[in-house]
This record gives structure tokens, C-alpha cells and sequence, in this order.
């Protein structure tokens, strides 16, 4: 789909795991040069660098909270489509009845192999491929509609079943588009780079004074990683914990059958 990012390389898990990893060396480095420095100049006093670290913390969070809405906006929109289609689809197939035989039952059987394939997928290969099919199923559907409109001398009944034909076409393009739809890349490098500069300040603070808490870095460590997770998992449509619910498309496929062919 031309949406892959540096970090799509690694399951979801292994994002936690690689963050974890880099927070906790830039923790220790940033302590281990603290310490380096106070022994160079044991005059040294922490100054400014505990204000500096609190600043860092605020803009971090800040941060955490802008990338969160964005991700989370992204993945309410999927979701919201997903009845939408679903909604399109039911009301396209019962106004399908509006129009002679045998467009009508043309039209429902074609819905009824349009609907499966609207079910998410993983792989991106059957993705694709489902992509395709769609897109065929909605010619298919579009000319046999034309050829009614062109012969008909009911006119408003068919008027309201391409209305709901156009929101399903549209739908169809609206859901693709909302796969490509993800927080940019930029901003979770940022926060990546960003969290871990804030560990390396905390790291250095502790080095200036020789004491640390390693608990209290790791709850932290912890926390960010959880955080960052959680963006990964809503920004990732066909894969991780946190999916899209299809079962308003699951349920309109049992109401309306199977395909007979």
C-alpha cells in the first residue's frame, strides 16, 4: 500500500522491547556521564539541570498527548466507516428490490460477494487482492444500474437506490483511504527520540548527586514504552492488539446470506 514506516519492521511487542532497551542506555549513560562529571569537578553543583529536566518531562508529555489524539482520532475513523459501509451496503441491498428483474437479483447476489470481502484482512497480498475485487464488484454494479436507468420509466425509485449505491462506491474509497491514514512518521521518531532524551537527562541529574533509583527509572521506562505501544498498536489498521471491530459487516452478512454461486 506505499504506507510502510521505519518501525513496521518490528511486531508491536518488539517496539515495547526496543524502546525499553535504548531508554534504559540512555538512563545509564546520562548517569554514568553525571557521575564522570561530578568527579571532574567536585564543585559541581546540579544547578539548573533539575528545572531543565522537569522542562523536557512537560514537553514530553505534551507530546504523548498530542500523538495519542492523533492516533486515536485515526483509529475511531476506521472504526466509524466500518458501520458506515455496513449501513450503505444493508440499505443499497433492500432498495436493490426497487428495481425489474433480473437487475434486482443481480445486483444482491453481486452484494452478497461484495460484503466478505469487505472484512478486513492481514496480509497485505489478500489485501490487495480484495482491493481489486471490490473495485470489480462495484463496476459490475454501476453498469447493470446504468443499463436500468436507461430503460426504466420509474425513475424516483431508481434515483433512490443510486443514492445508495454512490455512498457505497464512496465508502469503499473512504475506507481505503483511512489505511493510509497514520500518524506521520516524523512525529514518532520525535517522540521516540524525545522520550529518550529525557531519560538521559534524568540518568545525568541522578549522576550529578551519585544516587539513582533504578526502580523509579524503570516505572518510568515502563510507562513511555506502554504509552508509545499504544500509538503503534491504534496506527497499525491490519495488525496488533487494537483492531477494528468488523462485526457490524459480520452481521449484515448473516442477515443478507451467502453468495449462491
Amino acid at each position: 500500500m506505499g504506507t510502510d514506516q521505519l518501525l513496521d519492521a518490528l511486531p508491536v511487542g518488539g517496539v515495547f522491547i526496543v524502546f525499553a532497551l535504548i531508554a534504559l542506555a540512555c538512563y545509564e549513560g546520562g548517569f554514568l556521564l553525571g557521575r564522570w562529571w561530578q568527579d571532574r569537578e567536585p564543585g559541581e553543583q546540579e544547578g539548573p539541570t533539575g528545572v531543565l529536566v522537569g522542562s523536557i518531562l512537560a514537553l514530553l508529555a505534551f507530546l504523548l498527548a498530542v500523538t495519542m489524539g492523533m492516533a486515536s482520532d485515526r483509529f475511531d475513523a476506521r472504526r466509524a466507516l466500518v458501520l458506515a459501509e455496513a449501513n450503505a451496503i444493508g440499505t443499497t441491498y433492500l432498495r436493490a428490490g426497487y428495481l425489474p428483474e433480473p437487475a434486482s437479483s443481480q445486483i444482491r447476489e453481486l452484494l452478497r460477494e461484495y460484503v466478505p470481502i469487505r472484512i478486513v484482512l492481514t496480509d497485505d497480498v489478500d489485501l490487495q487482492a480484495d482491493i481489486t475485487k471490490s473495485q470489480a464488484i462495484l463496476t459490475r454494479l454501476w453498469t447493470i444500474t446504468e443499463g436500468v436507468a436507461r430503460t426504466t420509466d420509474q425513475g424516483d425509485l431508481v434515483s433512490t437506490f443510486i443514492e445508495s449505491l454512490n455512498e457505497t462506491i464512496d465508502l469503499n474509497e473512504s475506507r481505503v483511504t483511512a489505511k493510509s491514514a497514520r500518524v506521520p512518521e516524523t512525529v514518532v521518531l520525535l517522540l521516540i527520540i524525545g522520550s529518550a532524551l529525557s531519560l538521559a537527562m534524568l540518568g545525568y541529574s541522578a549522576g550529578l548527586t551519585k544516587r539513582r533509583s533504578l526502580l523509579s527509572a524503570a516505572v518510568l521506562i515502563i510507562a513511555l514504552g506502554a504509552v508509545l505501544t499504544i500509538v503503534v498498536d491504534l496506527d497499525r489498521p491490519r495488525e496488533g492488539l487494537i483492531q477494528v471491530n468488523q462485526q457490524p459487516l459480520i452481521d449484515l452478512q448473516q442477515q443478507i446470506g451467502p453468495p449462491t454461486s
